[in-house]
């Protein structure tokens, strides 16, 4: 018995949730995503300047009609084909102005690489009924659930307003 809750213990402390990582906001402050607790999240790394760029738009929309049970947090990034190339405020200045967003965004990150963030290399490597490995392109999107747990991952063509991901927000 005494070895069962060793190894219980043992694996609750090395399996980390998102609440155990640390960020800052578009502005410069620090992020605390407990915060969040008892809500769905979707995280989405995102880029000023990409052919997907007008998810914004879907992704506020979301934003808009959840918000009470889900939050979404931008991470702007710049590994697919520079195409977030500005500074954390000019991506927040074009945000606002273009698409109005008004849900979480954090300050530039990598998403792959010998730079990757800590956050991305824990939900690339997450298991999921979906699928694990490196982000391919900007707009992907990770469905965590209430306890900060990943349920879900989704490509980039999976628009925000796709069925696919509207099933998995409203799934108890």
């Amino acid at each position: 018995m005494k070895l069962l809750l060793t190894l219980t213990m043992l694996f609750t402390l090395s399996t980390p949730s998102l609440y155990d990582f640390k960020a800052k906001s578009i502005d410069g402050k620090p992020a605390d995503f407990s915060k969040y607790k008892g809500k769905k999240i979707l995280i989405v790394n995102t880029a000023s300047k990409c052919g997907h760029t007008p998810q914004y738009e879907g992704l506020e929309k979301l934003y808009e009609k959840y918000k009470d049970h889900l939050v979404i947090i931008g991470f702007p990034a710049n590994n697919f084909g520079e195409q977030e190339p500005g500074t954390n405020e000019e991506i927040k200045s074009f945000c606002t102005k273009n698409y109005g967003v008004t849900f979480p965004m954090m300050e530039k990150v990598s998403v792959k690489g010998d730079d990757i963030d800590p956050i991305f290399k824990w939900l690339t490597t997450q298991s999921n009924p979906d699928f694990t490995g490196e982000i391919h392109w900007n707009f992907e999107k990770f469905l965590l659930d209430e306890n900060g747990t990943l349920i879900h991952r989704f490509r980039t063509k999976v628009e925000p307003t796709d069925e696919l991901l509207i099933k998995a927000i409203e799934a108890k």
